[in-house]
């Protein structure tokens, strides 16, 4: 198989017949259904669900998640997973907001990436060096951030210059400046996975790593480069949401709960959780469904219990759906 394997004359074809993408169309037929759903309820409740005030909380809430859900989106696709982005967000905000009162924006941007690649690496090298299993390793790593947090913050710290917060709140017309950051990475993540060679060898690592590796994919640094990649999305949400506060805060990232909600989203657009296919228009389509569905609660008042059952039931219910086309295919 190996000597077979070693006469093609380019991997690329083996690598893209293995990085087959599911549709993401279901996802945003039931974003469509629920948009309708969300115009009657707020028509019956007295309010206008497509006011641009509406439109644009849609998209300033969504933005962070989007950013988390698409390095999530990568991590996933490989066969992997990263619980670490809660914590770490907490922790770019606290750096980003600290390193802009003593140092500027820049320093401040480039501190927070490099504390997030490292994260992203030492998730991945604990997964592929060590053989720690990817739910295990990013738990640890998260509670080892959350212990920093815990030891060295009280509650928030820093400041953030009035330049850098127009990220958080100005916008182009009925477009805030967040939702076009969250679009511009989703449209990186996109190319990359549609027309590089490592997007090809992150689908195929996802779908068999077995087979990725006869077919010369080193899948190690695959999972290693997502993991980064991962941490590097959920840095660059720690800068957004550290824009918004005004300084950073060591509870940013748990209020949100930025990590079951983006593996959340990635599920809900159609990427398999053990791997191999999905891709970034699905989560976007996802995030949108998420932060449509917190909108009508919003709007209707409703408790946070019956949100998270609500929650709970569309996940279970688009998994199961997944489920079955999988096994009617």
């Amino acid at each position: 198989m190996t000597q077979q394997l070693g006469t093609l004359p380019s991997k690329r074809p083996v690598l893209r017949g293995l990085a087959a993408d599911s549709p993401a169309r279901p996802v945003f037929l039931a974003l469509g259904v629920l948009l309708l759903v969300g115009w009657i309820l707020f028509t019956i409740d007295g309010g206008q669900f497509f006011s641009q005030t509406n439109i644009v909380g849609i998209q300033q809430r969504s933005a962070a998640l989007g950013i988390v859900a698409v390095g999530q989106t990568l991590a996933i696709l490989a066969g992997s997973l990263d619980l670490s982005v809660t914590y770490l967000i907490s922790l770019c905000s606290l750096v980003a907001a600290e390193t802009m009162a003593d140092y500027g924006v820049v320093p401040a941007i480039a501190a927070v990436l490099g504390v997030s690649a490292l994260t992203g690496l030492v998730n991945g090298l604990v997964i592929t060096r060590l053989k720690v299993h990817a739910f295990i390793a990013t738990l640890g790593v998260s509670l080892i951030i959350k212990g920093i947090l815990e030891n060295r913050y009280a509650g928030p710290a820093g400041s953030v210059p009035e330049s850098f917060q127009h990220l958080g709140y100005d916008r182009i017309g009925p477009v805030p400046v967040s939702a076009l950051l969250w679009l511009a990475i989703a449209a990186a993540a996109w190319f990359l996975l549609r027309r590089t060679t490592l997007g090809y060898r992150i689908y195929a690592v996802g779908g068999d790593p077995e087979v990725a590796r006869l077919s010369g994919v080193r899948t190690d640094r695959v999972i290693l480069a997502t993991h980064v990649l991962c941490s590097l999305a959920a840095g660059a949400a720690g800068l957004l949401l550290a824009a918004r506060l005004g300084a950073g805060a060591p509870t940013v990232g748990t209020d949100g709960g930025y990590d079951l909600e983006s593996i959340a989203a990635v599920v809900l657009g159609g990427t398999a959780l053990a791997g191999g296919k999905g891709g970034v228009a699905g989560t976007v389509g996802g995030v949108a469904l998420l932060a449509v569905l917190d909108s009508i609660f919003n709007q209707l008042e409703i408790n946070s219990f019956a949100k998270d059952v609500v929650r709970g039931v569309v996940l279970v219910a688009a998994l199961a759906i997944y489920a079955r086309r999988r096994l009617a295919r």
